[in-house]
């Protein structure tokens, strides 16, 4: 593994001016018409209040960000169909609705979405968790997409949520962890209630648990169950959202699992096939009184320059955001109590989130999705509303953060994904929202920084270099990125990477250490530019 400990850095990220950056609605001036179909009934059934995810990714290979919006269905027919929608870039700002006939337009309950390329092929391909059963779509060319769940050997009829691809073995294929939520059926739907009087949607406790999945890559497209094998069975668990990093830094992807009302899972990789739970000893699994919290989206990235990746998870209301410091020495601690992250958090449910640099000053900011499973929560929590604002946390450096109004609609938001759909280098941001609309926000002014995108493509590695570490070195100091699958809430962003730089016009050294132990160094690379880099 490189040598991730960054130099001081020369400078920290100017105060944000509120007239620097704005998030500028523009879903209906791009054509973006969807509404996610719950599959509400009256019956108040519990998967209802958790979908859904999005994506955004190139799946023609144009060089254009494209977004898929995962959609349920019905639980009790009424004459509806509703499927995902997929929305192929026109490169003017506009996306043109092409789902009919790609093959993703079957009728499913769907929640989460996983983007990688699993046959190396070149195409990125499609993994939507499900209610009931979940499918892998293969990508094959030309705008359509093949479901091949059966044939890859991939039979996980569960409740899922959350899935990240990765490549744990390092063998240059890339395997699929998949986050199964509660045991729930129709005929076993319980009756909750929060007045004692009229149902309500139950909470994660009133359910047995579900144990997630992990599916090794075998190669010709054939995928064996391993979960049992790489010591990652646990039936009390209660998974929503998932994270790849390499909290170690000894070279080996390592897996965060966000637990509701269970334990969270740090699982630290062997290298040998196997994973060991470091999560309590590390502690990431419980909240800072001990308790188990409820957990639902996740990231990981290095926002302090330290060149270790700490951990950002979203909770219930009343629980806050846990901002895990990754301190070195195999121990994290929660910052978000002390900080503006705790107290700016503490109101809201938070499902999808992340790190990203909006600004691109070079500091990993956050943004996290909010909105609550209850429409009548304010009848018995007054100061707790269904339909919240996004929340904005600006990365002032010194592991300080500062929140930024940013955002007006409230909405009932679920999955949260970035990337830069319009190619002018700051990051845009597209929300999922619950048996609502998508919102897509253009990015303003982010762009007054200067930047550098980096496409990886392996050869020897995985095709998307899904586990690389990239060090980018400039005036300002040395950062630090992971590209890594999964994150936030049942989304998947873009796997390109972006770096903020700042003023500084050159970045003096990129290096890259690839998931197969190949080092990669440029030198002197001009500023605000995407580059494609191979693997030697």
């Amino acid at each position: 593994m490189l040598a991730l400990l960054a130099a001081a850095p020369a400078s920290f990220p100017i105060p944000p001016d509120d007239n620097a950056v704005r998030f500028t609605d523009v879903t209906a001036a791009a054509s973006i018409r969807f509404t996610h179909n719950a599959g509400r009934s009256g019956k108040k059934w519990l998967p209802e209040t958790m979908g859904p995810g999005c994506a955004f990714f190139d799946f023609d290979g144009d060089g254009w960000l494209d977004i898929l919006l995962i959609n349920g269905k019905d639980l009790v027919p009424r004459g509806r169909h509703t499927t995902a929608a997929l929305y192929r870039n026109n490169r003017d700002g506009t996306f043109t609705d092409v789902t009919k006939g790609s093959g993703l337009d079957i009728e499913i309950y769907g929640m989460g979405v996983a983007i990688g390329d699993y046959d190396n092929d070149g195409r990125d391909d499609v993994y939507i968790t499900a209610l009931g059963g979940d499918h892998l779509f293969h990508n094959e060319g030309g705008g359509h997409f093949r479901d091949v769940t059966r044939e890859a050997g991939i039979a996980n009829a569960a409740f899922s949520a959350g899935a990240a691809w990765l490549d744990y073995d390092r063998d240059g294929k890339l395997d699929l962890f998949i986050a199964n939520y509660v045991q729930w059926t129709p005929q076993g739907d319980l009756w909750c209630s929060l007045d004692g009087a009229t149902k309500s949607y139950c909470t994660p406790e009133s359910y047995k648990g579900a144990s997630s999945r992990l599916y090794h890559n075998l190669g010709g497209g054939k995928f064996e169950d391993v979960t049992e094998k790489a010591g990652l069975a646990d039936p009390t668990a209660k998974s929503l959202g998932v994270t790849v990093l390499d909290y170690n830094n000894d070279g080996w992807p390592d897996i965060f699992v966000a637990n509701d009302t269970q334990p969270n899972k740090l699982y630290r990789n062997l290298r040998n096939g196997r994973f060991q739970d470091e999560g309590l000893a590390a502690g990431v699994a419980f909240g800072e009184d001990g308790v188990a919290r409820g957990a639902m989206g996740v990231d990981a990235a290095d926002y302090d320059r330290s060149g270790r990746q700490h951990l950002i998870v979203g909770n219930f209301a009343n629980q806050m955001l846990g901002l895990y410091h990754n301190e070195g020495n195999g121990l994290f601690v929660d910052e978000a109590p002390r900080s503006t992250v705790g107290r700016a958090s503490l109101l809201s449910l938070t499902f999808g989130l992340f790190f990203f640099d909006y600004d691109l000053d070079g500091y990993p900011d956050i943004l996290a999705a909010n909105g609550h499973i209850e429409e009548q929560i304010g009848r018995v929590q007054p100061k707790i509303q269904y339909a919240e604002l996004p929340l904005l946390l600006h990365n002032a450096g010194h592991g300080k953060f500062d929140q930024v109004n940013a955002f007006t609609r409230p909405l009932v938001a679920r999955g949260a994904a970035y990337g830069d759909f319009d190619r002018d280098g700051d990051l845009d941001v597209l929300l999922a929202t619950n048996n609502g609309p998508a919102v897509l926000y253009r990015n303003d002014g982010g762009n007054r920084n200067r930047w550098l995108q980096l496409k990886l493509v392996g050869s020897k590695s995985n095709r998307d270099g899904i586990g690389a570490a990239v060090r980018v070195t400039s005036a300002g100091g040395a950062q630090m990125q992971m590209v890594h699958s999964g994150s936030s809430y049942c989304s998947a962003s873009d796997l390109a990477l972006t770096f903020g730089l700042g003023k500084d016009t050159l970045a003096t050294a990129i290096e890259i250490e690839w998931p197969s132990g190949t080092r990669q160094q440029l030198a002197n690379v001009n500023s605000n530019q995407r580059l494609v880099v191979k693997e030697p």
